[in-house]
């Protein structure tokens, strides 16, 4: 072995030369005798790199380890003899060498061998035994051949070498690729993931919540409930990424992707009151959400409860009832279980002496206006009374006697519901309906429980879009979680503002957001689906933000031996949500910059000219408005503030037009009227003609202040319609996160 190595030995560093030409130094780890190879390692960029190198490829380079050279014996000189039982050893010929083989009758010298054009290996050597002569023509024939095949160039047995190694990596690719296809699921996609979240969740220990568990009593309650994959989904084998171990915890297996095409899994987590899983029935989470509201509204008190979360998350499942097919069953909704409970409660001794009547109401707010679902839809007005209460004007209240006369409201209410398409459903919610208990006690009202299905979350992205009433819609459903989450936080810190007049629905709902005896209780519903992780970690965090939980480790019940926290699932609280790269971090509102850049070095815009001409600059709604984005700076930027600002305005000037029309159309007809008096007169035949001619003249001229200032109005308003077409087209390319 030492002769065919000559002198490298392992540890030493030798040149080697690259596959793209590069000559650098290696270490030797290992000497191999079967292939006459030595195997190498270096160090590139901060990794461990290493391969196998021929000899020959090795002594090119390195001359100096090469085995010192023999003189080659002459034929005519016989070696001394050796005895049958010593084996040749083979010293690795050099390229500049030529060595003559013995004749055939002669026992070899101890160094000779002949090179041929593939190597001999030690299990090829044999003993050789003395020969009998042979003629003169077969050695002279034999010497040829073998000089001949000596004559092969090195590039030649590189080539050789490297398609036999190339032959051989194919093979055991081949080999690993029908090995891989026997244990992947070739119809599943994302089966990488798939076994991922598998070997994630055998290392936890399941403790769900069940019916033993305590009713806990929170002023507001945030929760979360999580649907089975539905049938779409599961036709294109969508994957199931979330995972409910406990209670109170969700956890999200968000799949990503790194820089070199690695899959993993980040698995996030997040802690609320109660957690339902997909097999959570409506009754079960009706019993920990709504059912402790229920005894509110007979102490005097007003109960809110949303249903919130992307559209075909089961928001009108939960809040309406089951589904078969199209058709809905509304006896095993919220509503429905609310009001069965009411009907309950009023037979008790200690309320059914209260003599209390129970009245129904059901509208949908739609794109910053309210309408009336109890009575074909009639738009209604939202007014403030001298009291600084809030009145729906013209509202139906419906008396109920029990629970059958509940359901054929809902289902009324439901049939005329605004819907519309989106890419996450055909028919998603486009408004939010509000359907409310009201107790009432000799006319006066007892307490008030409000029911609410709020619009698909994923609506309020439709900030940019080409069409104008699909953004008042996003801008609108935007603006109402917002200020939804802003009341109802300002609600559980007792803060001494609360910022309703922000949007139409907490505007509506202003009176469950104030006093010492009101309750609130959040359901976030969320799709398991991983094509809609996305929308559901926007849930997870809107709902996170309404009431902030602090997440540890401990929180996450892992199974014993199941292998440690920090590895299997990193834990997040609100703050680092708040500092993540990975949400979409817009500019922060600074309200003095903004007044700064409409009001100093630039030209005043159509918004500032039409709130000097309309006298609506300094609002309550707008200044609600300012204060809901100051608040909310990492997730509206100055260009959506803008636009926020243009629609509220633009809402604004559109009620005021169609009021001053309906009012000029009423004058019109008095006009019709003293007209039709005064064609009258003119048939008589000594009428007065200058009373005529100053009566008509008194007419027109009424006629034309009145017109012209709706004119003006009318320009003003198409004026604010451009301007808002315009902050659309200014809002940020990278669209603030849904909400």
């Amino acid at each position: 072995m030492a002769g065919i190595f000559g002198k490298i030995l392992i540890g030493i560093y030798v040149e080697i030369k690259r596959s793209d030409g590069r000559i650098h130094q290696a270490m030797v780890t290992s000497l191999n005798e079967d292939n006459e190879s030595v195997t190498v390692e270096w160090i590139e960029n901060g990794d461990t790199k290493g391969k196998e190198i021929d000899l020959e490829s090795i002594f090119a380079l390195n001359p100096d380890l090469a085995p010192e050279e023999e003189i080659a014996q002459s034929p005519e000189t016989p070696p001394p003899a050796l005895s049958s039982s010593v084996k040749v050893n083979k010293i690795p010929t050099n390229k500049n060498r030529r060595t003559i083989a013995p004749p055939k009758n002669e026992t070899p010298a101890r160094d000779n061998r002949v090179v041929g054009t593939t190597r001999a290996r030690p299990s090829q050597q044999t003993e050789q035994a003395p020969a009998a002569p042979a003629p003169p023509p077969i050695q002279h024939q034999t010497l040829q051949q073998q000089q001949n095949a000596r004559r092969k160039s090195n590039c030649v047995k590189e080539v050789e070498k490297l398609q036999e190694k190339r032959e051989r990596r194919r093979m055991q690719q081949q080999e690993l690729r029908e090995k891989r296809a026997q244990e992947v699921d070739a119809t599943t996609p994302n089966y990488e993931i798939m076994c991922m979240i598998r070997d994630f969740r055998a290392s936890l220990d399941y403790r769900p919540l069940t019916t033993a568990d305590l009713i806990e009593e929170h002023r507001i309650c945030v929760c979360v409930r999580a649907r089975p994959l539905n049938k779409k989904e599961m036709s294109v084998k969508d994957l199931d990424v979330i995972t409910i171990p406990s209670k109170d915890v969700v956890m999200v297996h968000e799949p990503k992707q790194k820089v070199d095409l690695t899959r993993y899994l980040e698995n996030q987590t997040f802690r609320f009151d109660y957690a339902f899983d997909d097999t959570t029935t409506n009754e079960m989470v009706y019993r920990f959400t709504a059912r402790p509201l229920v005894e509110t509204i007979f102490e005097r008190g007003m109960a809110t409860c949303f249903a919130y979360g992307q559209t075909g998350s089961g928001k009108t499942h939960t809040m309406g009832g089951d589904f078969s097919g199209k058709n809905q069953d509304c006896s095993k909704g919220i509503y429905a279980l609310a009001a069965r409970d009411v009907f309950l409660m009023l037979k008790k001794p200690n309320y059914k002496k209260l003599d209390l009547q129970v009245y129904a109401t059901f509208f949908e707010i739609y794109s910053g206006k309210v309408f009336d679902l109890l009575n074909r839809k009639a738009k209604l007005r939202v007014l403030e009374d001298g009291k600084q209460q809030v009145q729906v004007v013209g509202l139906q209240e419906r008396e109920v006697k029990c629970t059958e006369d509940v359901l054929k409201l809902i289902e009324v209410g439901n049939s005329c519901r605004t819907s519309g398409q989106t890419s996450a459903n055909a028919h998603s919610s486009r408004s939010h309906a509000v359907f409310q208990i009201i107790l009432r006690r000799r006319g006066k009202m007892h307490g008030k429980f409000s029911l609410i299905d709020l619009a698909g979350n994923e609506r309020g992205a439709d900030t940019s879009s080409a069409d104008r009433q699909t953004r008042l819609e996003g801008a609108e459903i935007n603006k109402s979680l917002l200020a939804l989450k802003e009341c109802i936080r300002a609600l559980g810190r007792n803060k001494p503002h609360t910022p309703f007049r922000a949007s139409k629905l907490t505007q509506v709902l202003r009176d469950s957001f104030i006093g010492e005896n009101s309750r609130t209780c959040m359901i976030a519903t969320i799709s398991p689906g991983m094509a809609s992780c996305e929308n559901t970690l926007n849930t997870l965090r809107y709902a996170n933000r309404v009431k902030e939980f602090g997440i540890s480790p401990s929180d996450i019940p892992f199974s014993q031996g199941g292998g440690g926290r920090s590895e299997l699932s990193p834990t997040y609280e609100y703050d680092d949500f708040a500092s993540s790269p990975s949400r979409v971090k817009e500019l922060t509102v600074d309200p003095s910059a903004v007044m700064e850049g409409r009001t100093g070095g630039h030209q005043m815009t159509q918004l500032d000219v039409l709130e000097a001409q309309w006298g609506v600059g300094s609002s309550p709604q707008r200044d609600d408005l300012k204060l809901l984005c100051e608040q909310n700076e990492e997730e509206v930027s100055p260009q959506l503030f803008t636009f926020h600002e243009a629609v509220s305005q633009l809402v604004e000037m559109e009620e005021q037009v169609l009021e001053d029309h309906r009012a000029v159309f009423q004058e019109s007809i008095r006009w019709l009227e003293d007209e039709k008096v005064l064609i009258e007169m003119t048939e008589e035949v000594d009428y007065d003609v200058d009373s005529y001619a100053t009566q008509l003249e008194q007419i027109l001229d009424q006629k034309i202040d009145v017109l012209t200032e709706l004119r003006d109005k009318v320009k003003a308003f198409r004026s604010a319609l451009q301007e808002e077409e315009q902050a659309s087209k200014q809002i940020n390319p990278k669209r603030p996160r849904a909400l």
